[in-house]
């Protein structure tokens, strides 16, 4: 697993002039949750503010950890909410996940055991893997009694964890065989997010289950524990999907800014690959998070939400 060292910087700078940051960079990377849309709810200003954009010529990406959906259905949310965005311009990480097992040439006679939702089966589908598991597997229960012994498949070479909405002990059993019995089986996180916006009303805890064997704790801190071994994770603050999006566009790191609502995630995401910085204030991280002495990353610049691009815009000229 990579270890992340958090970037010591001066304190973030409200941003007061967006024309000097938009002029600055070519590509902004923009998270989708808290950036874009809260659950089913678009933020006020979006579609104006990337309009703006794009009519400055400006390479739009956007990148969500959230494994549920694949870059396809999520290209018909943006759709739905009335947004313009291409299949290209978009990378979840189920499609990371994806991208990592062609990137590493995992074998095709091999399989992947998702714990995890349709978007990472769909990812996996097309990059022509094979799987097992995910929402299959939400209604399946093992019987604890004596001399019970649970049969695994002997070729899953990688069990993949995301967000998913019908986790169990079966999964987790399953997939801790998998890795622990299986030799060199790879384990991969989409991500390791604490809470998400499945809704626009509140925050939701994206991998915490109350299951009375595990105990509380997370999706991938489950098999962290019964395997003794941490994951790969393909997700933001990683590096992987930055590493991938600078070779796919041709892009230089250093004139893209990350457009992010959370400071472990999307912030260190651009700190880690070397690109400028903004927090927008319309998702999980407040300003007084973010100005508290037990914070140590800091973006380059903070505002309410993107669509003050246009106003701190207008306010400049």
């Amino acid at each position: 697993m990579e270890s992340f060292v958090t970037k010591a910087s001066a304190s973030a700078q409200p941003l007061k002039n967006a024309d000097e940051l938009i002029d600055s960079v070519e590509t902004f990377i923009f998270d989708c949750d808290g950036v874009i849309w809260k659950g089913d709810k678009l933020i006020d200003g979006v579609p104006e503010t990337l309009d703006m954009l794009r009519s400055k010529g400006k390479r739009l990406v956007f990148v969500t950890n959230n494994s549920t959906k694949s870059r396809k259905q999520y290209g018909k949310k943006f759709e739905t909410l009335g947004l313009t965005v291409t299949e290209e311009e978009i990378f979840a990480s189920s499609f990371a996940a994806a991208a990592y097992l062609k990137s590493i040439d995992f074998p095709k006679d091999k399989k992947v055991y998702v714990v995890g939702e349709d978007g990472i089966l769909k990812e996996l589908e097309l990059a022509g893997f094979q799987y097992l598991g995910g929402p299959e597997d939400g209604g399946k229960k093992i019987e604890l009694k004596p001399g019970f012994l649970m049969e695994h498949d002997k070729d899953v070479g990688a069990v993949v964890v995301g967000f998913d909405r019908y986790f169990n002990y079966y999964k987790v059993q399953y997939g801790t065989l998998c890795i622990r019995e299986n030799p060199g089986c790879l384990f991969i996180a989409t991500n390791r997010d604490a809470v998400t916006h499945l809704t626009d009303a509140q925050e939701w805890a994206a991998y915490v289950m109350c299951i009375s064997i595990l105990g509380g704790g997370s999706m991938v801190g489950a098999f962290v524990g019964s395997t003794q071994r941490e994951p790969l994770v393909v997700g933001k603050p990683s590096t992987f999907m930055m590493d991938y999006l600078a070779n796919k566009f041709g892009i230089q790191k250093s004139q893209i800014c990350m457009v992010g609502d959370r400071l472990d995630t999307d912030i260190l995401f651009g700190q880690n690959g070397g690109c400028k910085t903004l927090l927008v204030l319309s998702g999980v991280t407040s300003l007084s998070m973010l100005q508290s002495p037990n914070n140590s990353i800091q973006p380059d610049f903070y505002t309410n939400k993107i669509s003050d691009f246009l106003s701190l815009k207008a306010a400049a000229v």
